[in-house]
């Protein structure tokens, strides 16, 4: 009951049967019909396409129809990209844009046509319905994207300092393509046929649309099947090459080269004549009303390791935040921060992405980044991505992506939660030997973890 009836054959051998099931009723009805001026079967059809191909000039309509309409796409995607970037990075231009946004998907496409055929006459028309048919949907979906981002990825590329080709290629990346996939399965599709419609209207010069035109003129509707058959066809090539083209965007990922600032600076570079003694006094923050620190005050010192100990939510993380510079205290003063590292309460790490590209992201070397992971990581697991990762092996990522970082202080939100004893123990052995004379203030629930670093207690209150 319910499993239905199967063929019994392969999924490619079952469409092929569902192909032919449609070609024959094609053929019977128009058998049935009987007037190939009103309707005509598969097999004319067929004779007039390859009657068709061997026209000389086949080829060019072809390649300026797929041009034309192609080009108008990819101005479009530019386009619609670039503004959408700028609408997501300034307010002020996504609200201008907004309006010309929804006009653009109100108007129907008759009007532009008839609009620009005025203005630019029938060359260049379908090159503009194309660009005004897919610039909103994809403007749409990049600033959908965009505005979808993990605001905690962004947080940490923000105390990694990242490049701004790393934060697109690693983080707004991911999260523009379910939007980007779904945008391009509909605008590439609707391009071909919008940019075919401007050309049935406009009939430029060697064009699909002034050959379907002319079948009309001339009652030849075996041509006009043909000349379908072929938009048909194109348009799936078109949607194809155009998907495939964004999978490899997609999986494109660069080889991450070392950093270049002041000549050849690395992470190793930093020492303890960098950093300067931490001055707070007076820090107070509050969220809806409810007071988290109060009249905050302590003097750290420079390369001092300082373990802050104090109940959950009574403002451990709240004031490592305010020292990495992500929120900012409502009363109080801070001095003496530089560059700092973290290692987040959550492990913030780049889903899609290895634990080797996880830690050259930040470090500036691929080289490097796998050197250090095969001290805390086993060999096979570097090149796993993020989300396939076991939480002690990502805690361990995060950890040692803080470390490795180009910084003067490190803050370390708990940044031993979730490893065993053995794991522990290496990874305090870790931060010890790659301390490199810098600040650390670590928030933790655990004083032997202080002990072991050699730092002093402070608890928060």
């Amino acid at each position: 009951m319910g499993k239905g009836y199967s063929l019994g054959i392969g999924p490619k051998m079952k469409k092929a049967v569902i192909l032919l099931f449609w070609l024959a009723i094609w053929q019977i009805c128009a058998l049935a019909v009987g007037n190939k001026i009103v309707f005509v079967g598969p097999a004319e059809t067929a004779a007039a396409f390859f009657m068709n191909m061997q026209d000389s000039d086949f080829i060019r309509i072809i390649l300026l129809s797929f041009g034309r309409i192609g080009l108008g796409f990819c101005l479009a995607f530019f386009a619609g990209a670039v503004l959408g970037l700028a609408g997501y990075r300034f307010k002020l231009v996504g609200e201008l844009a907004e309006p010309i946004m929804q006009l653009l998907k109100a108007v129907p496409v008759a009007s532009f046509v008839v609009l620009l055929l005025i203005w630019w006459g029938s060359s260049r028309l379908s090159v503009a319905v194309s660009f005004l048919i897919v610039f909103p949907n994809v403007y749409i979906n990049v600033l959908g994207g965009l505005a979808g981002t993990d605001r905690k990825l962004l947080e940490m590329a923000k105390v990694f300092r990242m490049s701004f080709k790393n934060r697109m290629l690693y983080i707004y990346r991911p999260a523009m393509k379910p939007f980007m996939d779904s945008c391009l399965k509909i605008s590439l599709s609707m391009s071909w046929k919008s940019g075919v419609a401007a050309e049935v209207i406009g009939t430029p010069d060697y064009s699909i649309g002034e050959r379907l035109y002319m079948s009309k003129i001339y009652l030849d509707t075996a041509g006009l099947f043909a000349w379908t058959a072929a938009i048909i066809l194109l348009s799936f090539l078109f949607e194809k090459l155009g998907l495939w083209i964004w999978q490899a965007f997609c999986s494109w990922e660069p080889q991450i080269e070392k950093k270049a600032s002041e000549g050849r600076v690395t992470p190793r570079r930093v020492t303890a004549a960098a950093a300067q003694d931490i001055l707070i006094e007076g820090l107070e923050k509050s969220y809806n009303g409810r007071p988290v620190l109060q009249e905050v005050s302590r003097h750290i010192k420079a390369g001092s390791c300082c373990g802050i100990m104090a109940p959950s939510g009574e403002g451990k993380t709240t004031l490592l935040r305010i020292l990495a510079g992500i929120e900012k205290a409502d009363k109080g003063r801070l001095t003496g921060m530089g560059h700092a590292a973290m290692v987040f309460q959550e492990d913030r790490l780049c889903e899609t992405f290895s634990a080797l590209k996880n830690t050259a992201m930040v470090c500036g070397s691929e080289q490097e980044a796998r050197r250090e992971l095969e001290k805390l990581l086993p060999k096979e697991a570097i090149d796993l991505a993020g989300c396939r990762l076991s939480g002690g092996m990502r805690r361990r990522v995060a950890f040692l992506r803080a470390v490795m970082a180009e910084s003067e202080v490190l803050l370390l939100d708990e940044p031993f939660n979730g490893l065993d004893d053995a794991n522990r123990d290496r990874a305090i052995a870790y931060l010890l030997q790659n301390r490199r004379g810098r600040t650390i203030v670590m928030a933790t629930h655990e004083g032997k973890d202080i002990e072991k670093t050699g730092g002093s207690l402070w608890r928060l209150e």
